[in-house]
């Protein structure tokens, strides 16, 4: 499934928070979207997934404008996993996940939806937990259930809004495995990440964003140390090693964005 982001304009009332955002995904890859606080990143999620309606531009799905295409039908084709805001509403690791059947299911779940779901929590390795409250669990496993839920939807895109925060090491990792583990499939994800390190370590195409625009975008050479110093106003140095590409913080230079 192809997606295309032709010219993304929003605003919030009168301070403009995207401006002329374009760029094209193939199924399978992973593009992430990196850049400073307030740069745009989470809402130009929300614009894809159309929780926020742009003001001018469109959003292509097999080149078809997903205005023309029902809420049901975006939610079949797209995952959305917001940020993470610790505690929620009581719920079943289980039904939780079953949440994510809803754009199939009329009056009850059928057995088709259960099996997704049971499928999925296997998947996750969670059967232990599948009857457990969700506040009961860890940060990181909270996190799995919460990605579970969009899996269930059975989408050819995950979007995922900061799926790392406030993770430790063990599962910002679990967590991006199980991401880049769904691209084998086909599906394509949009991440919008802090963490420059893991961006190098699992995208296939980078976006920075400063300002609500596009600074730079295209493979992982747009994470430069230029481009980075222009945009985080850090110097750095980009390591490029046996086991992948680091980035390495050397000294700050003040706050481009103040």
């Amino acid at each position: 499934m192809k997606l295309e982001i032709k010219g993304i304009k929003f605003s919030y009332g009168s301070a403009p928070a995207l401006n002329n955002i374009s760029f094209r995904l193939e199924g399978g890859e992973v593009l992430t979207i990196v850049g400073p606080n307030g740069s745009g990143k989470s809402t130009l999620l929300k614009c894809i997934d159309r929780i926020l309606k742009p003001q001018r531009g469109c959003i292509m799905i097999d080149g078809k404008d997903i205005k023309g295409i029902g809420s049901e039908e975006v939610a079949r084709r797209m995952g959305y996993v917001p940020q993470s805001n610790g505690k929620s509403f009581p719920s079943t690791v289980f039904d939780t996940i079953l949440m994510g059947r809803k754009p199939y299911i009329r009056w009850a779940p059928a057995a088709k939806d259960l099996k997704v779901v049971s499928d999925v929590i296997g998947t996750l390795e969670l059967e232990e937990f599948a009857l457990r409250d969700i506040n009961e669990l860890s940060g990181g496993q909270r996190q799995k259930v919460i990605i579970g839920r969009a899996l269930a939807q059975e989408p050819k895109i995950l979007l995922l809004d900061e799926p790392t925060a406030n993770l430790d090491l063990k599962h910002q990792l679990e967590v991006l495995n199980l991401v880049k583990e769904q691209t084998r499939s086909g599906v394509s994800a949009i991440i919008a990440i802090h963490d420059l390190n893991l961006a190098l370590r699992y995208s296939d195409k980078v976006i920075m964003l400063n300002y609500g625009k596009v600074f730079a975008a295209g493979g992982l050479e747009v994470l430069n140390p230029e481009n980075i110093e222009a945009v985080y106003g850090i110097k750095v140095r980009v390591i490029n090693h046996s086991k992948g590409i680091f980035v390495i913080p050397e000294e700050f230079i003040g706050d481009k964005n103040s």
